[in-house]
């Protein structure tokens, strides 16, 4: 997205490139400590930074991720185009049975391509392989796209259950196999 070779404005990529470039970017797993996962988590905190009206500490929030997301109870997922990251997700295990989702982020240039909902069927994939049966989320009411597709994707409104000061809403599902969001378009 620039300039071709020729020095020619470059035509930007339609939806529908976008999705077909996004289907075979893979969803890996990497350490939640490792210099491409902190790139990640460091895009999705500068722009929670520029959306929420009072800011965003990162620095506060992401002192036990590494550990968090880490196997044996948790995991982190990164898409990454080239050799930038465009979108990533982890996993923790907060209770019995129970999973959260963190650090959910997709690239703005990349948003309905697809990823955020193939990322979010991963993340349950492995809750679920985990042998976790139920699936939590925070969320910030500023963050209207995340909001529509965790709803999409069959997860119910439930009463606050942790003490994150940036959340203004809590997400819950429940998970079986056959409740895992398709991460192909209807």
């Amino acid at each position: 997205m620039g300039q071709d070779l020729d020095g020619t404005a470059a035509r930007q990529p339609t939806t529908a490139d976008l999705r077909d470039l996004a289907a075979g970017l893979p969803v890996e797993p990497v350490p939640a400590d490792c210099e491409l996962a902190r790139r990640a988590v460091g895009h999705y905190f500068a722009e929670l930074d520029r959306r929420f009206e009072a800011g965003f500490a990162a620095a506060e929030q992401s002192a036990h991720d590494a550990e968090a997301m880490s196997p044996p109870d948790g995991i982190f997922l990164v898409v990454v185009d080239d050799v930038e990251p465009v979108a990533c997700g982890g996993l923790q295990t907060i209770g019995p049975g129970i999973a959260e989702i963190k650090r959910m982020w997709v690239h703005p240039e990349w948003r309905g391509a697809g990823l955020g909902r193939r990322l979010l069927a991963a993340l349950e994939l492995r809750a679920v392989e985990l042998g976790r049966d139920r699936i939590r989320l925070d969320t910030n009411d500023t963050l209207t796209e995340a909001i529509a597709m965790y709803q999409r994707a069959g997860y119910r409104k439930v009463d606050r259950y942790n003490d994150n000061p940036y959340a203004r809403l809590w997400f819950e599902k429940e998970l079986r196999q056959e409740s895992i969001s398709d991460p192909v378009d209807p």
